[in-house]
């Protein structure tokens, strides 16, 4: 776990110098008040610096709510590119998207308050798309050399959009439900997937051999 950098602020205020922690305090407050009711200004004063020291974290108020965003996005390229060459794709993309999405049981309430604000929060979806293009890109990228082709060519890009809907999908069930699990949901939702698609293929095919 990351640990907290601190030193003396203003008026004894902790003065916190890390990612997860300014995000942190950025998410309560954008729950607390709402996110466009909350300003960068304020952010900083609460997390004890300066607006300066604040964008060299974070670029835009809108990535705040994003976290450790692409340290997670860089360990997803990693487990992706040691996947087992034996494991099929659909299996070794499940594998790496749920540790992607996997956190410590005291983390997910923040976590689920995230989400809220990054699905639901006008403001915050034009940029969602950026990262959401970033996230799909290795995706493409993993498929695309299991596939020995090109990142941006149409397999490959179909399948990073159909687990970005996947995920989304996921989510969206995951916040509909106090009760549920994660990292059971995300489960069943590429085994949803992976059946229907079956289902699809097998179609086809009986097409195919019944005009």
């Amino acid at each position: 776990m990351e640990k907290v950098k601190v030193s003396p602020g203003r008026a004894g205020r902790v003065h916190v110098t890390t990612h997860s922690q300014l995000s942190q305090i950025a998410l309560k407050l954008f729950i607390e008040r709402g996110f466009d009711q909350t300003t960068v200004d304020e952010i900083a004063k609460e997390a004890g610096v300066g607006r300066r020291t604040l964008f060299r974290y974070f670029p835009t108020k809108n990535d705040l709510p994003w976290g450790n965003f692409d340290p997670l996005l860089e360990g997803m390229r990693v487990t992706l590119l040691h996947a087992d060459t034996n494991l099929p794709i659909i299996d070794a993309l499940r594998e790496a998207v749920i540790e992607f999405n996997n956190f410590p049981p005291d983390e997910l309430d923040m976590h689920r308050n995230r989400m809220r604000l990054l699905l639901n929060v006008p403001t915050l979806l034009a940029h969602s798309t950026l990262r959401y293009a970033e996230w799909r890109q290795v995706i493409a990228e993993f498929v695309a050399n299991r596939m020995g082709v090109k990142p941006d060519e149409l397999p490959p890009q179909t399948i990073a959009w159909a687990c970005l809907g996947i995920c989304l999908a996921a989510y969206e069930q995951w916040l509909g439900r106090e009760d549920a699990n994660l990292t059971d949901t995300f489960r069943v939702a590429f085994s949803n997937a992976e059946a229907i698609f079956g289902a699809v293929e097998a179609q086809s095919r009986l097409r195919l051999r019944h005009p």
